[in-house]
């Protein structure tokens, strides 16, 4: 059976780019240009303030993701990286200023939270010092290898 895996510097790698490169998109989306009509006002609001609450959850991802980068670079012990690095919660997006942006923002909003939501997802599980058994895969190949074998 294979060795089973944990976090490591590729994984971390990855997301980080990926991270990186939706921090720019935020960046862009929310940009704010000045206001037209007396109308842009809600939208502006809205724009706003979810835009802060998606900035704020693009850095604490980028926050995560360097903390981790930092201790396979032996910057950062496993114990600061356990102590210091916890990724906060998430604080999801409201429901009456969504309706507001355009759909274009609304996805991309979308895709930090999933973004947040997969980070969340390994860093509990990092927590629990959880060791990924990639069972299913190499149960197959063994199944198939035993299988073929008695030809």
């Amino acid at each position: 059976m294979a060795t089973p895996t944990d976090i490591n510097k590729p994984i971390i790698e990855a997301l980080y780019c990926e991270a990186l490169v939706l921090a720019d998109e935020v960046r862009a989306a929310f940009d704010l240009a000045p206001p037209r009509c007396a109308e842009e006002d809600m939208v502006r609001i809205a724009l706003s303030c979810e835009g802060l609450r998606t900035t704020t959850r693009m850095m604490h991802v980028l926050a995560w993701l360097l903390n981790h980068r930092a201790f396979f670079a032996g910057e950062l012990s496993e114990f600061q990286l356990r102590r210091h690095g916890v990724l906060p919660p998430d604080r999801a997006a409201d429901p009456e200023q969504l309706a507001q942006l355009e759909p274009e923002t609304r996805a991309l909003i979308g895709e930090t939270e999933a973004l947040h939501g997969r980070i969340a997802r390994l860093d509990g599980a990092w927590r629990e010092k959880f060791v990924v058994q990639p069972v299913t895969v190499h149960g197959l190949r063994e199944r198939l290898g035993r299988a073929l074998g008695s030809f």
